[in-house]
């Protein structure tokens, strides 16, 4: 039976829904308040709770990297949405993706049964009170952006984020599309990506379209937000570029990115292709592929007029076509110390993508941070700060310490954790004990929680 304050979510997506659980498992009562279906974002698609709409991979599940060791500490914390998202993975070489519908549809069903989660499908048009988390993601509503103003008195900051277009696999080029994985890395023994090769003439006239297209105009939710929010066209995000910006940039920086070759060959020649443009499965079943690295904002026309020049796409059909959205966030270095509580507002946690942090993971990750220090706070216990020597910690303290005048949202990096005293040449030797060190810290942590 849980006792004491019910606590407010604002938002169902993977942050809120991940501190909804960790809340609950500690007999804290939550209410998670959730605008989709009543209001739309104008890039969700159905009323499901952690809805993906942007890539459908959460990154490199490898040991040594950070996005794995991410995985690493969310599985030694009992997440939720990871345990989820490796049952319903799909194969996608190194990295853990997720049929995103199967993964929406387990999300919705399991925070949906707890009995101490109550759902309200309703716009949040301020802030809540004390003890709340805000989780309310890149597409806030303007009323809550406005009421986040007018409580931290400074202005949010946001980037444009885009979405690649997503086809249908029957609809591919099987003569020319080839299945492997990079350097042979993946579960499936063909391959876990379908490779679509450019020889160099047609890489060449796929850039000339791509750079040359007509890209669509901003829609009225990603122009501006009420409230004093700065408007207009803002900085794209550099981890997440149109691949039409990128490509504007330097005719050779898509294959050097996103459609770089290495680790492939073409059954057809037995040599590397020029450039490769890969597909990742979007479901089980293998049905739907996602053009990997093709974020993108042409006009879906000038999609499907410039993505059928790629080999083996001529005939493709698009099930869901790219587009651009705005990403909204706060300042974190200003608006939130540590543990994500508000620094102008004690009692409310901010935490997700809302908090200034990028990546799937790095929103389960804070979601499960933030809930975990509200269960302290309602217990009447001091914070516990996550030691910098785990990637957990590593994110909350670059959110909270960056220099607020240069800051971005911050992803994931082994290049945020603290150096190792005597760091080894090699880059391999160095990520493993960074690794190791950071799992030894998380286990120190642990044990002093479960001691307090």
């Amino acid at each position: 039976m849980s006792v004491g304050p019910t606590v407010q979510i604002v938002g169902g997506g993977l942050a809120g829904c991940e501190a909804a659980w960790q809340l609950a498992r500690r007999g804290v009562r939550v209410r998670l308040i959730e605008m989709r279906p009543r209001c739309s974002t104008g890039a969700h698609s159905t009323d499901r709770l952690a809805e993906l709409i942007c890539s459908n991979s959460l990154g490199s599940a490898l040991p040594d990297r950070a996005s794995g060791m991410l995985i690493g500490e969310l599985r030694r914390c009992g997440s939720l949405l990871l345990s989820i998202a490796e049952r319903c993975a799909v194969p996608a070489g190194d990295a853990l993706a997720v049929d995103r519908q199967s993964f929406a549809e387990e999300v919705t069903r399991a925070i949906s049964s707890i009995p101490d989660v109550e759902i309200l499908r309703e716009e949040a048009t301020g802030l809540p009170d004390p003890p709340a988390i805000v989780a309310s993601g890149p597409l806030t509503s303007p009323a809550l952006a406005a009421a986040l103003t007018a409580v931290t008195g400074e202005e949010h900051l946001f980037f444009y984020d885009a979405i690649a277009p997503v086809v249908d696999g029957e609809t591919l080029d099987r003569a020319v599309v080839f299945s492997a994985s990079r350097r042979g890395r993946g579960e499936l023994p063909e391959g876990d990506y379908l490779n679509c090769p450019f020889m160099r003439e047609e890489y060449e006239r796929f850039i000339d379209a791509l750079v040359s297209a007509e890209r669509a105009p901003l829609r009225e939710f990603e122009r501006a937000i009420d409230g004093g929010v700065r408007a207009g066209p803002g900085p794209f995000f550099e981890g997440c570029l149109p691949l039409e910006v990128l490509a504007a940039r330097g005719r050779e920086a898509p294959a050097f990115g996103p459609l770089r070759p290495v680790g492939l060959r073409d059954p057809r020649t037995g040599r590397r292709p020029y450039a490769a443009l890969q597909l990742r499965r979007e479901d089980a079943a293998g049905t739907r592929f996602n053009l990997v690295g093709c974020q993108t904002n042409l006009r879906p026309a000038e999609q499907e007029r410039v993505f059928r020049l790629v080999p083996g796409l001529e005939r493709a059909r698009f099930v869901r076509f790219g587009q651009m959205h705005r990403n909204t966030f706060v300042c974190g270095p200003k608006v939130v110390g540590r543990t994500l509580e508000m620094k102008a507002r004690p009692g409310v946690w901010i935490a997700g993508q809302l908090a200034g942090v990028e990546g799937y993971l790095g929103n389960i990750a804070t979601g499960l941070a933030a809930a975990w220090d509200v269960a302290r706070h309602l217990r009447g216990e001091p914070p516990a700060l996550w030691p910098a020597e785990t990637m957990i910690g590593a994110l909350l303290a670059a959110v909270a310490g960056s220099d607020p005048d240069t800051f971005q949202p911050i992803k994931a990096s082994l290049g945020l954790l603290p150096p190792l005293p005597n760091p080894p040449a090699g880059r391999p030797e160095r990520s493993r004990l960074l690794t190791e060190r950071g799992r030894a810290a998380l286990e120190e942590f642990l044990a002093d929680r479960d001691r307090t």
